[in-house]
Protein backbone atom coordinates (compact mmCIF):
# COMPACT_ATOMS: atom_id res chain seq x y z
CA UNK A 1 0.00 0.00 0.00
CA UNK A 2 1.37 2.95 -1.48
CA UNK A 3 0.75 6.56 0.72
CA UNK A 4 1.34 9.39 -1.77
CA UNK A 5 1.49 13.26 -1.04
CA UNK A 6 -1.16 13.66 -3.48
CA UNK A 7 -3.48 11.54 -1.81
CA UNK A 8 -3.16 12.39 1.29
CA UNK A 9 -3.57 16.35 0.95
CA UNK A 10 -7.28 15.30 -0.62
CA UNK A 11 -7.63 13.60 2.66
CA UNK A 12 -6.01 11.57 5.46
CA UNK A 13 -6.32 7.74 4.99
CA UNK A 14 -7.42 5.19 6.99
CA UNK A 15 -6.07 1.63 6.62
CA UNK A 16 -6.51 -2.04 7.55
CA UNK A 17 -4.48 -4.60 5.91
CA UNK A 18 -3.93 -8.15 6.18
CA UNK A 19 -1.15 -8.80 4.36
CA UNK A 20 0.20 -12.54 3.27
CA UNK A 21 3.47 -14.34 4.49
CA UNK A 22 6.17 -13.72 1.85
CA UNK A 23 4.49 -10.34 0.97
CA UNK A 24 7.33 -8.31 2.82
CA UNK A 25 10.80 -9.70 2.99
CA UNK A 26 12.21 -9.51 6.88
CA UNK A 27 15.57 -11.48 5.34
CA UNK A 28 17.60 -13.87 7.71
CA UNK A 29 16.41 -12.29 10.93
CA UNK A 30 12.53 -13.49 11.01
CA UNK A 31 10.21 -15.40 8.61
CA UNK A 32 6.54 -14.11 8.91
CA UNK A 33 3.83 -17.12 9.77
CA UNK A 34 0.11 -16.27 8.81
CA UNK A 35 -1.24 -12.80 8.19
CA UNK A 36 0.38 -9.61 9.28
CA UNK A 37 -2.50 -7.10 10.53
CA UNK A 38 -1.73 -3.18 10.29
CA UNK A 39 -4.17 -0.40 10.94
CA UNK A 40 -4.28 3.24 11.55
CA UNK A 41 -4.18 6.30 9.88
CA UNK A 42 -2.18 8.19 7.34
CA UNK A 43 -1.90 11.94 7.00
CA UNK A 44 0.26 15.01 5.79
CA UNK A 45 1.27 17.62 8.19
CA UNK A 46 2.79 20.76 6.69
CA UNK A 47 5.41 21.93 8.37
CA UNK A 48 6.35 26.30 8.49
CA UNK A 49 9.40 27.18 7.90
CA UNK A 50 9.38 30.37 6.13
CA UNK A 51 6.48 32.25 4.47
CA UNK A 52 7.40 30.53 0.84
CA UNK A 53 8.67 27.32 2.29
CA UNK A 54 6.23 24.47 3.22
CA UNK A 55 7.00 20.70 4.14
CA UNK A 56 4.51 18.11 3.45
CA UNK A 57 5.61 16.16 5.86
CA UNK A 58 3.77 12.21 6.46
CA UNK A 59 2.39 11.29 9.79
CA UNK A 60 1.71 7.51 9.66
CA UNK A 61 0.06 6.66 13.05
CA UNK A 62 -1.08 2.68 13.85
CA UNK A 63 -0.53 -0.52 15.03
CA UNK A 64 0.21 -4.43 13.58
CA UNK A 65 0.57 -7.73 15.32
CA UNK A 66 1.79 -11.02 13.85
CA UNK A 67 3.47 -14.25 14.37
CA UNK A 68 6.87 -14.73 13.44
CA UNK A 69 9.60 -17.43 13.13
CA UNK A 70 13.00 -16.19 14.21
CA UNK A 71 16.36 -18.89 14.71
CA UNK A 72 17.29 -19.49 18.06
CA UNK A 73 20.19 -17.83 18.93
CA UNK A 74 21.78 -21.45 19.49
CA UNK A 75 20.81 -23.96 17.45
CA UNK A 76 19.39 -22.05 14.61
CA UNK A 77 16.02 -23.80 14.37
CA UNK A 78 12.78 -21.53 14.20
CA UNK A 79 11.68 -20.53 17.12
CA UNK A 80 7.89 -19.12 17.03
CA UNK A 81 7.25 -15.21 17.88
CA UNK A 82 3.74 -13.25 18.53
CA UNK A 83 4.70 -9.68 17.67
CA UNK A 84 2.62 -6.72 17.79
CA UNK A 85 2.81 -2.84 18.62
CA UNK A 86 2.08 0.41 17.83
CA UNK A 87 3.81 3.15 15.93
CA UNK A 88 3.44 7.17 15.54
CA UNK A 89 5.76 8.20 12.74
CA UNK A 90 7.14 11.42 11.64
CA UNK A 91 8.56 11.24 7.09
CA UNK A 92 10.02 13.76 5.69
CA UNK A 93 11.15 14.49 1.47
CA UNK A 94 13.84 13.16 1.08
CA UNK A 95 16.73 15.67 0.91
CA UNK A 96 14.57 18.57 2.37
CA UNK A 97 16.82 18.88 5.47
CA UNK A 98 20.35 18.60 3.59
CA UNK A 99 22.64 21.05 4.58
CA UNK A 100 26.16 21.63 2.59
CA UNK A 101 28.58 20.94 6.00
CA UNK A 102 28.17 18.73 8.73
CA UNK A 103 26.09 19.49 11.24
CA UNK A 104 24.57 17.95 15.20
CA UNK A 105 21.71 16.40 15.02
CA UNK A 106 18.66 17.00 17.50
CA UNK A 107 16.86 14.18 19.23
CA UNK A 108 13.96 15.29 17.59
CA UNK A 109 15.50 15.12 14.11
CA UNK A 110 16.46 11.35 14.86
CA UNK A 111 13.10 9.70 15.03
CA UNK A 112 12.41 11.65 11.75
CA UNK A 113 12.33 9.14 7.92
CA UNK A 114 12.18 10.34 4.77
CA UNK A 115 10.59 9.23 1.82
CA UNK A 116 10.71 9.44 -1.74
CA UNK A 117 9.29 10.09 -4.79
CA UNK A 118 6.46 11.38 -3.38
CA UNK A 119 5.40 9.28 -1.13
CA UNK A 120 5.53 5.97 1.18
CA UNK A 121 5.17 2.70 1.25
CA UNK A 122 3.37 0.85 3.88
CA UNK A 123 4.83 -2.50 3.51
CA UNK A 124 8.56 -0.52 3.94
CA UNK A 125 7.30 0.82 7.52
CA UNK A 126 6.05 -2.44 9.06
CA UNK A 127 9.33 -4.22 7.95
CA UNK A 128 11.58 -1.83 9.90
CA UNK A 129 8.82 -1.95 12.75
CA UNK A 130 8.66 -5.92 12.98
CA UNK A 131 12.48 -5.91 12.51
CA UNK A 132 12.60 -3.57 15.78
CA UNK A 133 10.59 -5.43 17.21
CA UNK A 134 12.24 -8.76 17.28
CA UNK A 135 13.49 -9.66 20.76
CA UNK A 136 17.39 -9.31 20.47
CA UNK A 137 17.82 -13.00 21.44
CA UNK A 138 15.61 -15.86 21.33
CA UNK A 139 16.04 -19.41 22.54
CA UNK A 140 13.72 -22.51 21.70
CA UNK A 141 14.07 -23.78 25.44
CA UNK A 142 15.95 -22.68 28.20
CA UNK A 143 18.53 -25.23 28.22
CA UNK A 144 19.03 -24.88 24.71
CA UNK A 145 22.40 -26.54 23.96
CA UNK A 146 23.18 -25.37 20.66
CA UNK A 147 25.15 -26.73 17.82
CA UNK A 148 28.66 -28.63 18.07
CA UNK A 149 31.42 -26.41 17.39
CA UNK A 150 33.29 -29.28 15.23
CA UNK A 151 30.51 -31.11 13.53
CA UNK A 152 27.50 -28.74 13.29
CA UNK A 153 25.21 -31.37 14.92
CA UNK A 154 22.23 -29.88 17.12
CA UNK A 155 22.54 -31.55 20.49
CA UNK A 156 19.35 -30.92 21.51
CA UNK A 157 18.17 -34.00 18.78
CA UNK A 158 21.44 -36.26 18.77
CA UNK A 159 24.58 -36.22 21.14
CA UNK A 160 27.63 -36.31 18.33
CA UNK A 161 30.76 -38.01 19.58
CA UNK A 162 33.06 -35.00 18.74
CA UNK A 163 35.38 -35.11 21.49
CA UNK A 164 35.46 -31.35 23.95
CA UNK A 165 38.10 -28.98 24.38
CA UNK A 166 39.20 -26.35 21.84
CA UNK A 167 38.55 -26.58 17.88
CA UNK A 168 40.29 -24.12 17.01
CA UNK A 169 44.52 -25.06 17.55
CA UNK A 170 45.06 -21.49 18.51
CA UNK A 171 43.78 -21.74 21.66
CA UNK A 172 45.29 -24.89 22.97
CA UNK A 173 47.87 -22.45 24.91
CA UNK A 174 44.67 -21.35 27.14
CA UNK A 175 43.98 -25.38 27.50
CA UNK A 176 45.52 -25.64 30.52
CA UNK A 177 45.34 -22.04 32.22
CA UNK A 178 42.34 -22.91 34.85
CA UNK A 179 44.32 -25.58 36.70
CA UNK A 180 47.35 -22.94 37.13
CA UNK A 181 44.84 -20.88 38.82
CA UNK A 182 44.76 -20.79 43.19
CA UNK A 183 41.93 -20.61 44.31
Amino acid sequence: MFFSVLDLEREPIDFSVALAPKTIDFGDEAEQVGDLAAEGRAEVLHEHRGPKEIVADIRLKGSFRGNFETPCARCVEPVEVALAGDFDLLFRPSGVDAIGSEHAISTQETEIGYYEEGGLALEDVLREQVLLSLPARTLCQPDCKGLCPRCGQNRNETACSCEEGPSDPRWGALAGLSSRIKH
